[in-house]
């Protein structure tokens, strides 16, 4: 693909090509990474995650040229002191990603490699997408069980993940992936070990993420994960966000209930370990899949 000169991840993209891959296709651009669809000679198209984009909107350009950058905006550089923390951010989610080798329901890194700019990394390609449309398909007594499914690969992705020191610290929608109906976990920019603070200590809000991040989100214990998964099992089957009392909780199988209550409790040590989130999650597809008499 091409892309306009005056779009800010055209450099990114040419920097790319200039170590051996074809770039099939821009999937994201942030503030400091970018995705692309891409491919090496004759073998099967991978993700590949560079840690490098842009900073801030500098100014909105004028309206001939919106249609040449990213969005109507144009964006300024990160300093160099700023791109040394951003590349050092980056080497610890390839670092976390390498740690999580070999674990069912989280996406694998394949090769990782250098620039003089920046770091990139490789995973699969997920051709079913992320869990968002399940969310807009929220209350469909037929994605029930496929839904809840994938909720208990994440479920157990996440159990891994802490058996290794790992908490993800940002599970919603747009980081569970999708393939062949089963569920993966993806994205471990944010993700930090137990034993190792990391970040700065207040966070938020963000409808996903549970209260101590307002205070410890630097020390963010295996309960976070637990939350943030409990939100979204949440807004899957009640088709609204945990509030006033998880009001809407009876749309929820009887038996999932109160794991789900449980798991949005607000002190850390009141929420269930995740692996009984996942069996919860497995029973209710077991419940769901049996057939009505």
């Amino acid at each position: 693909m091409h892309l306009h000169p005056l779009h800010p991840a055209a450099w990114v993209l040419d920097q790319i090509r200039a170590v051996g891959w074809h770039v099939h296709d821009l999937l994201s651009f942030t503030r400091a990474s970018t995705l692309v669809l891409a491919s090496r000679e004759d073998t099967a198209p991978v993700v590949l995650k560079a840690g490098f984009g842009s900073n801030h909107v500098l100014a909105e350009l004028d309206e001939d040229s919106r249609r040449a950058a990213y969005g109507f905006y144009w964006y300024a550089e990160m300093t160099e002191a700023e791109r040394a923390l951003t590349r050092k951010d980056f080497r610890h989610e390839i670092a976390v990603a390498r740690a999580a080798a070999g674990a069912e329901h989280i996406v694998p890194l394949l090769e990782e490699g250098s620039t003089d700019r920046f770091d990139w990394y490789t995973m699969p390609f997920c051709s079913g997408g992320n869990f968002r449309p399940f969310l807009a398909a929220a209350g469909d007594h037929d994605q029930a069980a496929a839904g809840l499914g994938i909720l208990a690969d994440v479920a157990e992705g996440l159990r891994t993940l802490h058996e290794r020191g790992i908490v993800h610290r940002d599970v919603y929608q747009e980081n569970i992936l999708i393939h062949d109906g089963r569920g993966l976990i993806t994205d471990l920019g944010a993700a930090g070990l137990t034993d190792t603070p990391r970040g700065p200590a207040a966070r938020g809000p963000e409808v996903h993420w549970p209260p101590e991040y307002a205070t410890a989100y630097d020390r963010a214990t295996p309960a976070a994960d637990a939350f943030s998964l409990a939100v979204l099992i949440y807004r899957f089957l009640c088709a609204d966000i945990p509030r006033h009392g998880h009001s809407r909780l009876d749309a929820a199988p009887a038996r999932l209930r109160p794991v789900i209550s449980a798991a949005l409790a607000p002190a850390p040590q009141d929420r269930p370990e995740m692996s009984e989130l996942r069996d919860a999650l497995s029973q209710a597809v077991t419940a769901l899949a049996k057939p009505c008499h």
